[in-house]
């Protein structure tokens, strides 16, 4: 008997210890946050990570190591912390790992999209094409897109603001603002109506499976026993199922504009009427799933932020600031034209990029896999170990930032050499179509604020939160959710801009 409950005792000692196991042993000389058997620091991170890890490392330091479930990760959290292991070891950390939810069941009847890719041949080809797809001299073709679905979602403004005497939710318009450039450019296609039935679709499907994407709403990517209970699975399918029934839709249609030759240019298109393209058919779908994915992270999220800040008491000195630097480099009211073929308003790309900056909308940027081993102040950090970048922590560091916590766009005034922030993530698996998101923005400001006077609502209650985390309402999702808001849109000099409309109106219908 004794024998038999020292071999139990043997078994369930030994179960707890591999359940208990980390993929990678515990890296000496790396500060490590405190953990709980099997899952680790889970409960201590609690709903915002980023958050929670940023206050973490005031007592660990910029960088430590942590484990969730069974990974062992490493977390950076400062700005330099972030370039010396993102930027210097970028050719080290260059891969993705496989998580459980987004790679095994949101993903498991096609291709991932090329971000959440482990690095293989496949992935750099895919990469490859992207990038030739998305560099500067490919985007500035692509500015007549930009010019007619900024003039779309502007129209749209004009004709439901009531001439600023309306509280207005201006997000539908956004949404369809960037995901038509996307299917423009992947499809040769795009939605007329901000409130089309297929558009919200997409919209919901893809903030569904951002909170799949996530570091912190999906336990069972850490811990396995989870696994068994069926329900976040259950659901991840059930949107998986919903995607690639529009994705089909859209793939579909573009086929057959192709094969009646009544297709416009655009990516895909070019790829699959290319005989000599080494894409094969899955490669070409993660293309085109990254692109309306791509479509929906960043550019709705930073314009609706920025828009809520320049509707506050602040953001009034902002819009007045920028619309005089606007009207010293254009007096002659050119710029709706210009703006499309030139950015030389150094305040609006400050602007930008200090929303970028402030609001940080993927506040934990996707993690990274180490290929080969990495040195960081003397202790090596074993090869396949997984990153992540606190990008939030990153963007407020108070040793790189004067006052990080301030919305300040005369941050990025003048010199400002290197890195300016995180928001598309840093080294070698950043953002491919940064560029594009920069034209984007770069023209939906320029004209938005030429056009409006950006006002607070009438009603308090619909006030646009200013504090970058009190203007997130889910903080489990990758993307960052601006909460609702409205805010009231008036024409400084209607005449005028309804004559730039009509000049915008005039140039698409001759393309």
């Amino acid at each position: 008997m004794i024998t038999l409950l020292l071999g139990v005792g043997i078994i369930i000692y030994l179960l707890f210890k591999i359940i208990d196991s980390t993929d990678v042993p515990k890296i000496r000389g790396l500060p490590e946050a405190f953990g709980w058997p099997i899952f680790g620091s889970l409960f201590q991170l609690g709903t915002n990570h980023s958050l929670a890890l940023s206050k973490l490392s005031k007592k660990l330091g910029p960088v430590f190591q942590i484990r969730l479930g069974n990974k062992r990760i490493i977390i950076a959290n400062s700005f330099a912390s972030i370039q010396e292991l993102w930027i210097r070891n970028q050719s080290s950390l260059i891969s993705r790992p496989l998580l459980h939810t987004f790679h095994t069941v949101v993903s498991s009847s096609e291709h991932f999209t090329i971000g959440t890719s482990p690095w293989d041949q496949s992935c750099k080809r895919r990469r490859k094409a992207a990038a030739t797809a998305l560099n500067k001299p490919a985007v500035q073709s692509y500015m007549q897109i930009i010019d007619k679905e900024s003039y779309s979602a502007l129209k749209d403004i004009l004709q439901e603001c009531q001439d600023g005497g309306k509280d207005l939710n201006v997000t539908p318009h956004l949404q369809r603002y960037a995901l038509n450039t996307s299917l423009m450019l992947n499809y040769g296609t795009r939605f007329t109506s901000s409130y089309d039935e297929l558009l919200k679709e997409i919209c919901e499907v893809e903030a569904a499976i951002s909170r799949f994407r996530s570091t912190s709403d999906n336990w069972q990517d850490y811990v396995p026993l989870l696994r068994l209970f069926p329900a976040k699975s259950n659901r991840a399918n059930e949107y998986r199922l919903r995607r690639d029934r529009y994705l089909n839709i859209l793939l579909d249609g573009l086929k057959q504009h192709i094969a009646n030759e009544t297709d416009k240019p655009c990516i895909t298109g070019n790829i699959l009427k290319d005989p000599t393209t080494q894409l094969n058919e899955a490669e070409i779908k993660s293309i085109c799933l990254t692109m309306v994915s791509a479509g929906l992270d960043t550019i709705p999220a930073n314009i609706i932020f920025g828009i809520g800040y320049l509707s506050s008491p602040h953001g009034q000195q902002i819009q007045q600031r920028a619309y005089e630097e606007i009207q010293e480099v254009y007096p002659d009211n050119d710029v709706w034209e210009k703006c499309l073929i030139e950015e030389r308003i150094p305040y609006i790309t400050a602007l930008y990029k200090e929303i970028l900056r402030y609001f940080t909308v993927i506040p934990m940027c996707l993690p990274r896999r180490s290929i080969q081993d990495i040195e960081y102040n003397g202790i090596v950090i074993p090869e396949g170990t997984l990153f992540y970048m606190n990008a939030f922590a990153g963007d407020y560091d108070e040793e790189h930032f004067e006052e990080p916590e301030k919305f300040n766009p005369e941050r990025y005034l003048g010199d400002v050499e290197g890195t300016s922030h995180f928001a598309y993530g840093a080294g070698s698996r950043m953002c491919a179509g940064a560029h594009l998101a920069n034209r984007e923005l770069f023209t939906f400001f320029v004209r938005l604020i030429t056009g409006f006077r950006i006002l607070p609502p009438k009603d308090e209650k619909y006030m646009a939160p200013t504090d970058a985390m009190d203007a997130n309402q889910c903080h489990t999702a990758l993307v960052a959710e601006p909460k609702m808001f409205k805010c009231r849109f008036e024409p400084r000099n209607k005449e005028l801009l309804m004559e730039w409309l009509d000049s915008c109106r005039q140039r698409i219908d001759n393309e």
